[in-house]
Parts: structure tokens; C-alpha cells; sequence
């Protein structure tokens, strides 16, 4: 291999170097979008579940659903810039832990639908 090949070779490489993580960051963030996503959504259906079962009044289940919208807007802030970065999914993953407990507790406690 001539020198002009090899250096042809190396230059490429620090070229295509830099680009790597780039595409890494690419990959992960929708990811982190499914993620955020699918976590709301059976959070949804859990809401719905209880209703349903009447496992949850109708003031508790006002009260979860506008918590989901307001979770449903801050994973719209985060998306807007068109990826959620690990700050931006931290965030949503307290918000999401706040409301999953919330939604158990109202679950589970002893107030009924319809009585």
C-alpha cells in the first residue's frame, strides 16, 4: 500500500469517527421516545381498567386523567424539538413514577364507584 493509500485510509477513519456517536444518539432517542410512549399508554389503560371495574370513582378518575393530559403535553415539550434527551426522559420518568404510584393508591383504596 502506497503512502498516499494509507494516509487516504486514516483520514477516513478519523473522518467516520466522529459521526459514530452521532448516529448512536440517533438511534437511542427514539428509544427513549417508544419508551416514554408505552409507558403512558399502559399507564392509560390502567386508568381505564379502573373505571371500568369501578375500582375507581369518578372524581379519582378526573383527577388521573388530567394528570395523563398534563404528562401528555410535557412529552409533547419534549418531543418538540423532535428527540427527548436523557435529561428530558429523566423528567418524564419521575413524572411517570409520580402518577403510576397515584393510580395505584386510588386503585387500591377503599372508595368504590357507585356507592
Amino acid at each position: 500500500m502506497n503512502c498516499k493509500a494509507l494516509a487516504l485510509v486514516i483520514l477516513s477513519g478519523f473522518l467516520a469517527g466522529p459521526a459514530l456517536p452521532a448516529q448512536e444518539a440517533a438511534t437511542t432517542t427514539p428509544a427513549r421516545q417508544a419508551q416514554v410512549e408505552r409507558r403512558a399508554a399502559r399507564q392509560q389503560k390502567r386508568i381505564a381498567q379502573g373505571a371500568a371495574s369501578g375500582q375507581l370513582t369518578p372524581g379519582e378518575t378526573q383527577h388521573l386523567e388530567k394528570r395523563e393530559a398534563k404528562l401528555d403535553r410535557d412529552i409533547g415539550k419534549a418531543e418538540a424539538d423532535g428527540k427527548i434527551t436523557p435529561r428530558e426522559q429523566a423528567k418524564l420518568n419521575r413524572e411517570e413514577n409520580r402518577d403510576s404510584r397515584r393510580i395505584f393508591r386510588k386503585k387500591h383504596n377503599a372508595k368504590v364507584a357507585g356507592q
